[in-house]
């Protein structure tokens, strides 16, 4: 359905954009390049970045509820050290690092917002962005020591990993793949820099899906923001736990080839023509 030039997808087709948000949301290979390649390639118009926002909320979602532990640790020993004025505690140091780390991506993405209205989404930028990032990542994968775990950050590594999540902006880059290219180089163990990734990307993602929800609100909206919203939110949680779980026992090359080749790939279609930019 169309209305004001804005395409709305049916309920079926807000399923499957979920499901491809929640699979790709995490890991890093770019949640928004994948929900822009896949309607290019199936048909479908461009829901936009305001629909890709929205659903993010089911990602957060997942994240906060995956994570309720560890955020109930997090906050409570944040508390803690704030009443004994020990700002040197570990959840102190996490907590304010992760509220620091998400002050880049904050004002980066209000001053796009403000200029440009919205990031470029064309084809060529997200297939440059992807092997970018690829190229980078690989370089992090050979030089990062991995000697460090969570219990070593501090607030200026989510300075570093926060400078690093600003530049997922930039449709292609993948939120989680540059924050976790930033924690390799930063000698952090891969699935510490995971769950960092995944902790710092709270905020962002929820000041994110918020704004787009009331700044582009739509009643003829919210049935295929609310499907894409659920079926995001299952699928994220999928693929959290399973990320975790094989960047404990595998390195990210699998990750990095993929990129490549998806970049590759967009390259080729834009150049025979089964993709427009």
């Amino acid at each position: 359905m169309l209305l004001a030039d804005t395409w709305y997808p049916d309920w079926w087709q807000a399923l499957i954009l979920g499901m491809v948000q929640g699979i790709t949301e995490f890991l890093p290979i770019s949640s928004t390049a994948h929900l822009r390649v896949f309607p290019a390639l199936v048909g479908w118009p461009d829901a936009g970045a305001s629909f890709t926002a929205v659903i993010q909320l089911g990602s957060l979602g997942a994240v906060l509820i995956y994570f309720a532990s560890d955020l109930r640790q997090l906050i409570l020993g944040s508390w803690k050290a704030w009443r004994e004025r020990d700002f040197q505690q570990e959840p102190w140091r996490l907590l304010v690092g992760i509220l620091v780390g998400t002050v880049p991506i904050v004002v980066a993405g209000w001053a796009i917002k403000a200029i440009w209205g919205s990031p470029p989404r064309q084809l060529w930028v997200i297939a440059t962005a992807a092997i970018g990032l690829a190229l980078l990542l690989g370089w992090a994968e050979q030089t990062g020591k991995r000697q460090r775990d969570l219990h070593s950050l501090g607030i200026g590594d989510g300075i570093w990993v926060g400078l690093a999540q600003a530049l997922s902006l930039i449709p292609g880059v993948s939120r989680s793949g540059s924050t976790l290219t930033a924690g390799l180089f930063l000698h952090l163990q891969r699935s510490a820099a995971a769950r960092y990734s995944f902790l710092l990307g709270i905020p962002a993602l929820f000041l994110a899906g918020v704004e787009e929800l009331i700044s582009e609100f739509r009643a003829e909206a919210l049935l295929s923001q609310g499907l894409g919203t659920l079926s995001a939110f299952v699928f994220s949680y999928l693929s959290i736990d399973w990320l975790i779980q094989f960047l404990q026992r595998s390195s990210t090359w699998l990750f990095i080839v993929y990129r490549i080749g998806f970049g590759l790939f967009i390259f080729l279609g834009l150049a025979l023509g089964f993709l427009k930019p």
